[in-house]
């Protein structure tokens, strides 16, 4: 720990893309270690971090706590003033914000995987709060980045870090292993042979499940399948129509090698690791157009991207599932574009470019 040059700071490492990019950039980049907090309420921390050299703040997590965030401060302070590091990057509102109020000879990166604009768990005055909150942080930081080019633009139309440096670094993702479509479902409990339509998610407010209900309903001769876990997936159940099967939180690489079609219903989003490997196992997306999804998916190549509403997806999804060649022509183009885009050497030789070009002088023998 005596030799770290990068820290990164991230409020929790909940299952998900954000947890994957960051972990992927703590094992990949010499001389890194993270700092994180804990999960809350139904989310479930992501394996990965026992992997990692990490350091526990015992008060962070998402939640917005006055008491529990001035102590979660004065523990990250202590430790970025124990690690030394060269460059702390923080990931996320909470971490941005504790991490970047701590002064220092360090510098300050700091990572937008996506943004609250759309979404429907923060309130009209928390947004207002929090965006006021990030044009100030702003002005604390040496370089921005965002996952997506279109998240990047709607950060500085809101007036967040419009004259610092930004960067737009897309993850770089893994293909999972792929397994026969017939032992995948066998092990998952599904169908052996009806065409499925996969979601996978957080199973809360931003991800819209109840979407994904109106969907369902509106297609009932046709088989869809949910995996993931959240506040909202007891009443999702409630509600789901019978041509809805739940798993709950579910090996990636035995549902994307199990679903024909791909489906989110996203009211937010960056740029979504879990489209990219959905892609990379050769599956064709449906999702809403929100955030950097543009960027993740070929319209009409390897996916459709439409309009946040149940009439658009369900159109969409009706084209795909009525012929089959053209599900078989997206499969083919759908691995071989997002092998192409997001590969991992890439990521990481952006962000050591980044680190090295950034602040010369500094981590050249990162």
């Amino acid at each position: 720990m005596s030799t770290t040059k990068v820290l990164h700071v991230i409020a929790r490492m909940n299952v998900g893309g954000t947890a994957r990019y960051v972990s992927d950039l703590v094992r990949h980049i010499p001389d890194s270690a993270l700092a994180t907090g804990y999960v809350q309420g139904n989310e479930i921390e992501d394996p990965v971090t026992n992997e990692l050299p990490f350091v526990r703040v015992h008060h962070m997590g998402r939640k917005i706590s006055p008491a529990n965030d001035i102590k979660a401060w004065l523990e990250l302070r202590k430790i970025i003033r124990d690690l030394k590091p060269e460059i702390v990057h923080t990931h996320t509102f909470k971490a941005g914000l504790l991490g970047r109020l701590i002064s220092g000879n360090h510098k300050r990166i700091h990572t937008f995987h996506g943004h609250l604009f759309e979404d429907q768990t923060f309130s009209s005055f928390e947004k207002f709060v929090i965006t006021h909150a990030e044009r100030s942080l702003a002005k604390r930081t040496d370089v921005l980045i965002s996952v997506g080019e279109r998240v990047g633009v709607e950060l500085r139309t809101a007036g967040i870090g419009k004259h610092k440096k930004w960067v737009s670094i897309p993850p770089g993702v893994t293909p999972l292993p792929k397994i026969d479509k017939k032992k995948a479902r066998e092990s998952l409990g599904l169908e052996p042979d009806a065409l499925l339509i996969g979601w996978m998610a957080r199973v809360t407010g931003v991800k819209n499940p109840y979407l994904l209900v109106e969907v369902a309903k509106q297609m009932p001769d046709a088989k869809f399948v949910m995996a993931g876990g959240g506040d909202l997936l007891e009443d999702t159940k409630r509600i789901a129509p019978s041509n809805v099967q739940i798993l709950g939180w579910t090996d990636a690489s035995l549902f994307w090698s199990a679903v024909d079609i791909a489906l989110s219903t996203s009211d937010n989003e960056g740029m979504p690791i879990a489209l990219i490997e959905a892609q990379m196992a050769g599956v064709p997306v449906v999702a809403t157009d929100v955030g950097s999804v543009s960027e993740v998916i070929l319209n009409y190549s390897t996916g459709i991207i439409v309009a946040r509403d149940s009439t658009n997806l369900t159109e969409a999804l009706k084209l795909l599932t009525s012929d089959s060649s053209k599900i078989s022509e997206m499969h083919s183009a759908a691995d071989k574009w997002a092998l192409s885009q997001f590969s991992l050497n890439s990521f990481i030789q952006k962000h050591l470019n980044l680190y090295r070009s950034a602040f010369p002088g500094n981590l050249t023998d990162i």
